[in-house]
C-alpha cells in the first residue's frame, strides 16, 4: 500500500509540472519543442551516436524520491535518482530514438524541469550523459539544439596498461602523481617515480622517527576494544606487569628499517625481527607501517601527526596500536606471527592496487596482484615488472588497452569518462571505496566473487548485488543516532543521505567539488577553498548572504566573517588520525573533541542529538555546538 501511495505522489507531482501548474510565485515553463544530437568524444574527435534512447526524466519526480528516506539495499526504488525514476515509470516519461546520425528530436515538450538522461542501445556505451547532471527548464531545453556527450565503456577484452601509459598523450594530468591516492603506499625511502610528495611535506614524518630508532611498549590489553586493544609507549609504563611486549624499530646494517619484538611476560620466549617494506598513509593525519612475515604483509602501528602525548585518550595519541594483538598471544603469552587470513593482500589492497587481482597458494597465503607499469613502485606477484599498487589512471578510467591502440575516432568510445555519466554512476566509482560494505571475502574489501574490483561506470545496484555481501556499514561504525558516520572512509555512506545526491535541481558528484586529477591547489583535492564561502556559494547562489542566511536558518547573529559554511554543515564526525584537537569544555570539566574527517551530509546536527545530548564529552559525537560556534553563542553545559 505504501508503495502505491508513494508512486502515485510522484506521478501526481510530475504532472502538475509537466502541464504547467503552479502555485502563486512559481515560475511557469513554456511548451516547446526539443531537439539535439548525442555524440561520444571531444571537439576535434567524436563519433556520433545512433539508436540511443533520450529521456526527459521530470525534476519533479526526482525531488519527490529526494524526500523519501533512502534505502540502503539491494534493489531499492529509490537510491539512485534518474535509474530507479526511469525504471519505475518508463511508459509514461517522454523518450525519442536518435538516428544514424545521432539526431533526436520531441515535437512538443510540455512545460516544465527535466533532467536529459541518454540510454545507449548496447554497451558500446554508458547511461547518462553530459546533459544528466542539472535540471534543464524548457526555456532552456527549447532555446538551442542540445549537444549531449556520452561516456564510452571499457571492451570485455580490455586489461590494464598502467598510469605511465596513460600519462604519455595525456600529459596535463601530470598532477595526479601528487594526490593522496598515488601517494597513499610506498617503499621506505624509495618513492617512485609516479609518486611526487612535495604537497605533505611532514609525510614521512613517523617513519623518519621511526628510521632514528624507537622503541615501543605494548601495555594494559583490552580485548573489548577493536584495532587499538593496547595502550602504546615511547617510555616504559609505571606499571611494567602491565606490559605484554615491546618492538624496538632500527635501521640496520643493510639499511632497511626493521622491528625486534620482545616478549616482556617470558623473558625465554625468543625474539622476533621484522622488516618493514612500505609506508600505508602520511600525507592526511596518519601513516602505518607494512610489515613483511613470510609471504604477507600486514600493518602495525599508527602514528597521528596532530597527536599529542598530553591527551588522554588514547586513540588521540602521536603513536596508536594497530593490530598489535596479531604479533601477541595474550592466553599463551607468547609472540606469534599475524595470521595469514587477515594479510594486507587479502584484507585492504583492493582499495589501493591499480588492476587488483588475488589469488590463494597452496601454502595458504593470499598473493595480491595488479597492473604492470614501468614506473611502478614494487614487484609484487614475482614476473620481474613493476607493479602499480595504488590507484591508477584506471582506477576511474578502466583498463585502457584496447584505447591505447585504437584508432583516434574509435578512442572516446573504448575508455570511461566520468564526467559524461550520470552523477549516480560517477559517484559510485568513489562510493566503492569511501563507504564500508562487505565484499565476498566478508572483510571490507567491495570484490565480487572472482576477487574483482568494480569497474567504472557500473550502476549502484550491480555494485551491491555482485559485489557485496552487506551493503555497507555496520552499526557500531555510525553514531549513537544511526545516521552520522563515526568510522572513516565512509564519505560515500553519508553523501547518499543528502539532498546533494537526490534532489530537482543538480544532483552532484564528488568530482563537482573535488579535483580528481589533483590540479587543485587547495587541500583534499578541493576544487574551491573549503575555509571560505565562495566553496559553497559558487552553486547556492541564494545564500551569499551569509549574515542574512544565519539569521533565517539558525536566528544566529554572530558576525559572519567569522565563520563560513563548512562550520556548521561540515562537521568532522569521523576520526582517521588523532582528530584536530580539544573542542569545548563540559560542565565536568572534560573535553569535546574534534575530528578530521567531514561528513558528507552536509546538515547541521543539533545540540539534541542523541549522540551528544547526555553524552559524556570525550565521546560525544563533533557538532558545531561543542566547537567555535558553541564559544560564540551556544553554551554546552546545557547539553
Amino acid at each position: 500500500m505504501r508503495t502505491n501511495i508513494t508512486k502515485g505522489f510522484l506521478a501526481f507531482a510530475s504532472v502538475l509540472l509537466m502541464f504547467g501548474c503552479t502555485q502563486t510565485g512559481v515560475k511557469t515553463y513554456p511548451n516547446t519543442p526539443v531537439k539535439g544530437v548525442v555524440e561520444d568524444g571531444g571537439k576535434e574527435t567524436f563519433r556520433k551516436v545512433a539508436d540511443a534512447t533520450v529521456w526527459l526524466i521530470p525534476a519533479a519526480d526526482v525531488a519527490a524520491m529526494g524526500k523519501t528516506p533512502i534505502d540502503i539495499k539491494k534493489d531499492a526504488t529509490n537510491d539512485e535518482p534518474l535509474e530507479d525514476n526511469l525504471a519505475a515509470n518508463r511508459g509514461r516519461y517522454l523518450n525519442a530514438k536518435t538516428n544514424a546520425k545521432g539526431e533526436f528530436g520531441f515535437a512538443d515538450v510540455p512545460g516544465g524541469k527535466y533532467f536529459v538522461y541518454v540510454e545507449p542501445a548496447d554497451g558500446k556505451y554508458l547511461p547518462g550523459g553530459d546533459k544528466s547532471r542539472k535540471a534543464l527548464g524548457t526555456d532552456e531545453l527549447g532555446a538551442e539544439p542540445l549537444l549531449i556527450k556520452i561516456s564510452g565503456n571499457v571492451p570485455a577484452n580490455a586489461t590494464y596498461i598502467g598510469s605511465s601509459a596513460c600519462i604519455e598523450c595525456h600529459e596535463e594530468q601530470q598532477s595526479f602523481v601528487k594526490t593522496m591516492h598515488r601517494l597513499g603506499i610506498a617503499l621506505v625511502g624509495k618513492p617512485s617515480k609516479l609518486q611526487d610528495y612535495s604537497r605533505f611535506p611532514d609525510f614521512n614524518k613517523g617513519l623518519d622517527k621511526l628510521m632514528a630508532g624507537t622503541k615501543f611498549w605494548f601495555y594494559g590489553y583490552d580485548k573489548t576494544r577493536g584495532f587499538d586493544k593496547y595502550q602504546i609507549s615511547t617510555r616504559a609504563p609505571a606499571d611494567m606487569s602491565a606490559v605484554s611486549f615491546t618492538a624496538t624499530f632500527y635501521k640496520d646494517a643493510d639499511g632497511k628499517l626493521k622491528f625486534r619484538a620482545e616478549n616482556a611476560k617470558d623473558a625465554k620466549d625468543p625474539a622476533r625481527v621484522y622488516a618493514v617494506e612500505m609506508t600505508y598513509g602520511g600525507g592526511v593525519y596518519k601513516q602505518r607501517y607494512l610489515v613483511r612475515v613470510g609471504a604477507n604483509l600486514f600493518p602495525f602501528v599508527q602514528f597521528n601527526q596532530n597527536g599529542d602525548d598530553a591527551f588522554a585518550d588514547r586513540s588521540r595519541k602521536p603513536w596508536r596500536d594497530y593490530h598489535a594483538d596479531w604479533f601477541y598471544n595474550e592466553q599463551s603469552a607468547k609472540l606469534a606471527d599475524p595470521p595469514q587470513a587477515k594479510s594486507f593482500d587479502k584484507d585492504c589492497a583492493s582499495c589501493h592496487y591499480n588492476g587488483y587481482t588475488l589469488t590463494k597458494t597452496a601454502a595458504g597465503d593470499y598473493k595480491a596482484g595488479a597492473s604492470n607499469d614501468r614506473n611502478g613502485e614494487l614487484d609484487i606477484d614475482g614476473d620481474g615488472k613493476p607493479n602499480e599498487i595504488n590507484m591508477g589512471c584506471e582506477t576511474c578510467h578502466g583498463p585502457g588497452s584496447v584505447h591505447d591502440k585504437a584508432k583516434q575516432i574509435d578512442m572516446p568510445a573504448t575508455i570511461v569518462s566520468p564526467n559524461k555519466l550520470s552523477a549516480e554512476r560517477s559517484s559510485m566509482i568513489c562510493g566503492q571505496c569511501h563507504s564500508r560494505p562487505q565484499g565476498h571475502l566478508k572483510n571490507d574489501q567491495p570484490v565480487n566473487a572472482a576477487n574483482k574490483m568494480m569497474l567504472p561506470g557500473t550502476a549502484r545496484n550491480v555494485f551491491l548485488k555482485e559485489y557485496t555481501t552487506r551493503e555497507d556499514a555496520a552499526k557500531g561504525d555510525y553514531w549513537a543516532d544511526e545516521l552520522h558516520s563515526k568510522a572513516h572512509h565512509q564519505q560515500y555512506t553519508d553523501f547518499i543521505k543528502s539532498s546533494k545526491h537526490r534532489n530537482g535541481n543538480h544532483l552532484v558528484a564528488c568530482s563537482d567539488c573535488h579535483d580528481t586529477h589533483g590540479n587543485g591547489k587547495f587541500p583534499h583535492q578541493m576544487k574551491a577553498d573549503s575555509s571560505k564561502a565562495d566553496a559553497c556559494t559558487t552553486c547556492h547562489k541564494d545564500s551569499t548572504d551569509l549574515k542574512a542566511h544565519l539569521a533565517d536558518k539558525a536566528k544566529c547573529t554572530v558576525d559572519a566573517s567569522k565563520i563560513t559554511c563548512s562550520d556548521c554543515h561540515n562537521t568532522k564526525t569521523m576520526q582517521t588520525g588523532a582528530g584536530l584537537g580539544k573542542g569545548l569544555t563540559g560542565k565536568d570539566g572534560k573535553n569535546y573533541w574534534r575530528n578530521d574527517i567531514t561528513s558528507h551530509l552536509y546538515d547541521v546536527p543539533r545540540k539534541d542529538n542523541k549522540a551528544v545530548k547526555g553524552v559524556e564529552p570525550g565521546k560525544a559525537m563533533p557538532i558545531p555546538y561543542t566547537q567555535p560556534c558553541g564559544a560564540a553563542c551556544h553554551d554546552t553545559k546545557n547539553l
